[in-house]
């Protein structure tokens, strides 16, 4: 349903240094570099960074977040300990999530602006 997704940032170089590390445990690396904008995926830019000079740091509580998905648990402990070096914070460290539908696995991270970022899998029982 989701095509690609994209976040602001206020310094193009700083979040392309944070994202290149975080997102490599996934698989995605940068494919499309332009003056204000850098996309990253694997086959096609799936998550876009924009320059957004003047923008504030993202509120903590404004509930926004986005969501990637991992193949694996260890992929998602790689990401986590990726974002954690490069610059960002923890929101939620790896681990079971149990919910009322499903079982998933996840670890949620903040980056340089505030961009609260979550990578998720569902193992097997």
């Amino acid at each position: 349903m989701i095509d690609h997704v994209s976040v602001g940032v206020s310094d193009l170089q700083r979040a392309a240094r944070f994202y290149e590390l975080t997102l490599a445990p996934l698989g995605l690396s940068p494919l499309v570099t332009r003056p204000a904008t850098i996309g990253f995926g694997k086959n096609y830019p799936e998550f876009w960074i924009n320059l957004r000079a003047d923008m504030a740091t993202v509120a903590p509580g404004s509930g926004v977040h986005i969501c990637l998905r991992a193949k694996s648990t260890d992929e998602i402990d790689a990401f986590h300990a990726a974002a954690l070096n490069a610059g960002g914070r923890s929101d939620g460290a790896p681990g079971l999530r149990p919910h009322d539908r499903v079982r998933y696995y996840a670890a949620f991270v903040v980056d340089p602006d505030g961009n609260r970022i979550e990578v998720v899998t569902f193992p097997a029982e």
